[in-house]
Protein backbone atom coordinates (compact mmCIF):
# COMPACT_ATOMS: atom_id res chain seq x y z
CA UNK A 1 0.00 0.00 0.00
CA UNK A 2 2.86 2.41 0.81
CA UNK A 3 4.70 1.97 -2.49
CA UNK A 4 2.25 3.91 -4.66
CA UNK A 5 2.30 7.29 -2.86
CA UNK A 6 6.02 6.99 -2.15
CA UNK A 7 6.66 6.39 -5.83
CA UNK A 8 4.61 9.49 -6.64
CA UNK A 9 6.78 11.52 -4.28
CA UNK A 10 9.97 10.25 -5.85
CA UNK A 11 8.69 10.86 -9.37
CA UNK A 12 7.66 14.37 -8.41
CA UNK A 13 11.07 14.93 -6.87
CA UNK A 14 12.65 13.78 -10.10
CA UNK A 15 10.88 16.58 -11.87
CA UNK A 16 12.42 19.07 -9.45
CA UNK A 17 15.98 17.72 -9.57
CA UNK A 18 18.29 18.71 -12.45
CA UNK A 19 17.86 16.57 -15.55
CA UNK A 20 21.58 15.82 -15.86
CA UNK A 21 23.91 15.03 -12.98
CA UNK A 22 27.37 16.49 -13.76
CA UNK A 23 29.02 13.71 -11.73
CA UNK A 24 27.51 10.88 -13.77
CA UNK A 25 28.59 9.48 -17.13
CA UNK A 26 31.55 11.84 -17.51
CA UNK A 27 35.19 11.70 -18.58
CA UNK A 28 38.12 13.32 -16.83
CA UNK A 29 39.96 16.23 -18.39
CA UNK A 30 43.20 14.28 -18.74
CA UNK A 31 45.84 13.33 -21.28
CA UNK A 32 44.15 10.52 -23.22
CA UNK A 33 40.48 10.78 -22.24
CA UNK A 34 37.71 11.55 -24.68
CA UNK A 35 35.65 14.66 -23.96
CA UNK A 36 32.50 12.56 -23.61
CA UNK A 37 31.91 8.84 -23.10
CA UNK A 38 30.45 6.76 -25.90
CA UNK A 39 30.56 3.34 -27.60
CA UNK A 40 33.96 1.93 -28.62
CA UNK A 41 33.41 -1.40 -30.32
CA UNK A 42 37.07 -2.43 -30.60
CA UNK A 43 38.52 -1.89 -27.16
CA UNK A 44 41.44 -4.23 -26.57
CA UNK A 45 41.37 -7.30 -24.31
CA UNK A 46 41.08 -6.26 -20.63
CA UNK A 47 39.59 -2.87 -21.53
CA UNK A 48 36.75 -4.48 -23.52
CA UNK A 49 34.22 -4.47 -20.61
CA UNK A 50 33.84 -0.73 -21.21
CA UNK A 51 33.24 -0.95 -24.97
CA UNK A 52 29.54 -0.03 -24.75
CA UNK A 53 30.32 3.27 -23.04
CA UNK A 54 33.93 4.34 -22.71
CA UNK A 55 36.11 7.38 -22.08
CA UNK A 56 39.03 5.74 -23.91
CA UNK A 57 39.72 5.03 -27.57
CA UNK A 58 40.73 1.70 -29.11
CA UNK A 59 44.32 2.94 -29.47
CA UNK A 60 44.50 3.90 -25.79
CA UNK A 61 43.17 0.48 -24.79
CA UNK A 62 45.81 -1.23 -26.91
CA UNK A 63 48.66 0.85 -25.47
CA UNK A 64 47.45 0.04 -21.95
CA UNK A 65 48.51 -3.58 -22.49
CA UNK A 66 52.12 -2.92 -23.54
CA UNK A 67 55.12 -3.34 -21.21
CA UNK A 68 56.54 -0.04 -22.46
CA UNK A 69 53.45 1.99 -23.22
CA UNK A 70 53.50 5.24 -25.15
CA UNK A 71 50.62 6.48 -22.99
CA UNK A 72 53.00 7.75 -20.29
CA UNK A 73 56.38 6.18 -21.24
CA UNK A 74 56.00 4.00 -18.18
CA UNK A 75 57.75 0.64 -17.87
CA UNK A 76 56.23 -1.94 -15.53
CA UNK A 77 59.52 -3.91 -15.59
CA UNK A 78 61.65 -1.29 -13.81
CA UNK A 79 62.95 -3.90 -11.31
CA UNK A 80 63.04 -6.93 -13.57
CA UNK A 81 60.15 -8.61 -15.35
CA UNK A 82 56.83 -8.18 -13.57
CA UNK A 83 54.99 -11.52 -13.22
CA UNK A 84 51.99 -11.77 -15.59
CA UNK A 85 49.56 -12.46 -12.73
CA UNK A 86 50.60 -9.14 -11.19
CA UNK A 87 50.78 -7.18 -14.43
CA UNK A 88 47.18 -7.99 -15.31
CA UNK A 89 46.02 -5.95 -12.31
CA UNK A 90 47.99 -2.91 -13.44
CA UNK A 91 46.53 -3.27 -16.92
CA UNK A 92 43.05 -3.48 -15.44
CA UNK A 93 43.78 -0.48 -13.26
CA UNK A 94 44.84 1.46 -16.36
CA UNK A 95 41.70 0.37 -18.23
CA UNK A 96 39.49 1.54 -15.36
CA UNK A 97 41.28 4.89 -15.18
CA UNK A 98 41.28 5.54 -18.92
CA UNK A 99 37.93 4.01 -19.91
CA UNK A 100 35.44 4.29 -17.06
CA UNK A 101 32.70 6.95 -17.28
CA UNK A 102 31.68 6.16 -13.67
CA UNK A 103 34.39 7.97 -11.69
CA UNK A 104 32.73 11.39 -11.62
CA UNK A 105 32.11 11.58 -7.84
CA UNK A 106 35.88 11.27 -7.26
CA UNK A 107 37.25 13.56 -9.97
CA UNK A 108 39.49 16.20 -8.43
CA UNK A 109 41.60 19.05 -9.76
CA UNK A 110 45.19 18.18 -10.71
CA UNK A 111 48.18 20.51 -10.76
CA UNK A 112 50.00 18.56 -13.45
CA UNK A 113 51.21 19.74 -16.84
CA UNK A 114 49.67 16.72 -18.54
CA UNK A 115 46.21 16.64 -16.98
CA UNK A 116 43.78 19.04 -15.37
CA UNK A 117 41.85 16.41 -13.44
CA UNK A 118 42.55 13.18 -11.59
CA UNK A 119 40.67 10.72 -9.38
CA UNK A 120 41.01 10.81 -5.60
CA UNK A 121 39.85 8.30 -2.96
CA UNK A 122 37.83 6.05 -5.28
CA UNK A 123 36.39 3.35 -2.94
CA UNK A 124 37.81 0.12 -4.33
CA UNK A 125 36.05 -3.15 -3.56
CA UNK A 126 37.84 -5.25 -0.96
CA UNK A 127 38.24 -8.29 -3.22
CA UNK A 128 39.77 -6.25 -6.04
CA UNK A 129 42.34 -4.63 -3.76
CA UNK A 130 43.26 -7.78 -1.86
CA UNK A 131 43.61 -9.92 -4.97
CA UNK A 132 45.80 -7.23 -6.54
CA UNK A 133 48.08 -7.33 -3.50
CA UNK A 134 48.09 -11.14 -3.33
CA UNK A 135 49.05 -11.54 -6.99
CA UNK A 136 51.78 -8.89 -6.73
CA UNK A 137 53.29 -9.66 -3.32
CA UNK A 138 56.31 -11.42 -4.93
CA UNK A 139 56.81 -8.81 -7.67
CA UNK A 140 59.61 -6.30 -7.17
CA UNK A 141 59.70 -2.50 -7.13
CA UNK A 142 61.86 0.32 -5.80
CA UNK A 143 59.16 2.88 -5.01
CA UNK A 144 56.02 3.23 -2.92
CA UNK A 145 54.49 6.10 -4.92
CA UNK A 146 54.63 5.52 -8.66
CA UNK A 147 53.24 8.93 -9.55
CA UNK A 148 56.47 10.83 -8.91
CA UNK A 149 60.17 10.65 -8.07
CA UNK A 150 61.40 8.50 -10.97
CA UNK A 151 64.62 8.97 -12.91
CA UNK A 152 63.45 10.00 -16.40
CA UNK A 153 66.92 10.56 -17.91
CA UNK A 154 66.34 7.93 -20.59
CA UNK A 155 62.79 9.06 -21.36
CA UNK A 156 61.39 6.06 -19.46
CA UNK A 157 60.91 5.62 -15.73
CA UNK A 158 63.92 4.16 -13.95
CA UNK A 159 64.53 3.70 -10.23
CA UNK A 160 65.95 6.83 -8.59
CA UNK A 161 69.59 6.81 -7.57
CA UNK A 162 70.17 5.08 -4.25
CA UNK A 163 66.87 3.18 -4.24
CA UNK A 164 66.72 -0.59 -3.84
CA UNK A 165 64.44 -3.10 -5.57
CA UNK A 166 62.40 -4.95 -2.96
CA UNK A 167 59.40 -7.32 -2.99
CA UNK A 168 55.99 -5.68 -3.05
CA UNK A 169 55.24 -7.36 0.30
CA UNK A 170 57.97 -5.21 1.88
CA UNK A 171 57.15 -1.98 0.10
CA UNK A 172 53.41 -2.51 0.63
CA UNK A 173 52.94 -4.62 3.80
CA UNK A 174 49.12 -4.64 3.50
CA UNK A 175 46.63 -4.52 0.62
CA UNK A 176 45.56 -1.09 1.88
CA UNK A 177 49.13 0.20 1.43
CA UNK A 178 49.29 -0.92 -2.18
CA UNK A 179 45.90 0.35 -3.28
CA UNK A 180 46.11 3.72 -1.53
CA UNK A 181 49.78 4.68 -1.84
CA UNK A 182 50.89 3.51 -5.27
CA UNK A 183 48.93 6.20 -7.17
CA UNK A 184 48.89 9.04 -4.60
CA UNK A 185 45.59 7.98 -3.00
CA UNK A 186 43.68 7.64 -6.25
CA UNK A 187 42.03 4.65 -4.56
CA UNK A 188 40.68 4.11 -1.08
CA UNK A 189 40.71 0.67 0.52
CA UNK A 190 37.27 -0.40 1.74
CA UNK A 191 35.63 -3.45 3.29
CA UNK A 192 32.71 -3.10 0.89
CA UNK A 193 32.25 -6.16 -1.29
CA UNK A 194 31.61 -6.61 -4.98
CA UNK A 195 27.93 -6.29 -5.79
CA UNK A 196 27.23 -4.16 -2.72
CA UNK A 197 26.67 -1.01 -4.77
CA UNK A 198 29.09 0.81 -2.45
CA UNK A 199 32.47 0.21 -4.10
CA UNK A 200 34.04 0.46 -7.54
CA UNK A 201 35.00 -2.80 -9.23
CA UNK A 202 38.08 -2.95 -11.43
CA UNK A 203 36.97 -6.38 -12.59
CA UNK A 204 33.45 -7.20 -13.81
CA UNK A 205 31.61 -9.29 -16.39
CA UNK A 206 30.10 -6.93 -18.98
CA UNK A 207 27.47 -9.56 -19.78
CA UNK A 208 26.02 -8.82 -16.34
CA UNK A 209 26.11 -5.07 -16.89
CA UNK A 210 28.47 -2.47 -15.43
CA UNK A 211 28.10 -2.56 -11.61
CA UNK A 212 29.90 0.78 -11.26
CA UNK A 213 26.97 2.72 -12.71
CA UNK A 214 24.87 2.29 -9.57
CA UNK A 215 27.91 2.96 -7.35
CA UNK A 216 28.52 6.31 -9.05
CA UNK A 217 24.83 7.20 -8.64
CA UNK A 218 24.94 6.39 -4.93
CA UNK A 219 28.04 8.46 -4.22
CA UNK A 220 26.81 11.30 -6.40
CA UNK A 221 23.67 11.39 -4.23
CA UNK A 222 25.81 11.29 -1.07
CA UNK A 223 27.97 14.13 -2.34
CA UNK A 224 24.91 16.28 -3.00
CA UNK A 225 23.41 15.37 0.37
CA UNK A 226 26.60 15.74 2.40
CA UNK A 227 29.44 17.37 0.43
CA UNK A 228 31.73 17.29 3.47
CA UNK A 229 32.21 13.53 3.31
CA UNK A 230 31.20 10.39 1.47
CA UNK A 231 31.32 7.40 3.83
CA UNK A 232 31.49 3.89 2.40
CA UNK A 233 28.84 2.46 4.74
CA UNK A 234 25.37 2.01 3.30
CA UNK A 235 22.68 3.89 5.20
CA UNK A 236 20.01 1.99 7.09
CA UNK A 237 16.59 2.19 5.45
CA UNK A 238 15.21 4.55 8.09
CA UNK A 239 18.26 6.82 7.87
CA UNK A 240 17.99 6.84 4.09
CA UNK A 241 14.49 8.29 4.32
CA UNK A 242 15.46 10.88 6.91
CA UNK A 243 18.34 12.02 4.71
CA UNK A 244 16.32 12.40 1.54
CA UNK A 245 17.28 15.29 -0.77
CA UNK A 246 15.53 18.61 -0.09
CA UNK A 247 13.29 18.27 -3.16
CA UNK A 248 11.77 15.07 -1.78
CA UNK A 249 11.33 16.57 1.67
CA UNK A 250 9.53 19.57 0.18
CA UNK A 251 7.07 17.18 -1.47
CA UNK A 252 6.70 14.91 1.54
CA UNK A 253 3.38 16.53 2.59
CA UNK A 254 1.89 15.10 -0.61
CA UNK A 255 2.70 11.62 0.64
CA UNK A 256 1.23 12.40 4.03
CA UNK A 257 -2.06 13.35 2.40
CA UNK A 258 -2.11 10.32 0.13
CA UNK A 259 -1.09 7.82 2.76
CA UNK A 260 -1.58 8.73 6.44
CA UNK A 261 0.46 5.80 7.70
CA UNK A 262 3.61 7.26 6.16
CA UNK A 263 3.35 9.99 8.79
CA UNK A 264 4.17 7.51 11.54
CA UNK A 265 7.87 8.19 10.99
CA UNK A 266 11.01 7.10 9.26
CA UNK A 267 10.76 3.53 10.52
CA UNK A 268 8.51 2.30 7.70
CA UNK A 269 9.99 -0.79 6.03
CA UNK A 270 8.32 0.16 2.74
CA UNK A 271 11.00 2.76 2.00
CA UNK A 272 13.80 0.29 2.46
CA UNK A 273 12.40 -2.01 -0.21
CA UNK A 274 12.41 0.59 -3.00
Amino acid sequence: MAAGPVLLVLLAAGAVLPAGDPLLNVCMDAKHHKSKPGPEGKLHDQCSPWKDNACCTANTSSEAHKDESNLYNFNWNHCGVMPPKCKRHFIQDTCLYECSPNLGPWIDQADSSWRRERILHVPLCQEDCEQWWEDCRDAVTCKENWHKGWNWATGWNRCPWGSMCRPFSEVFPRPKDLCEKIWSHSYKYTTARRGSGRCIQMWFDPAQGNPNVVVAKYYSWKKRSSPAGMEDVAPESDQAVCALPWSVLVLLPLALVLLPEVARGCGSHGWGSL
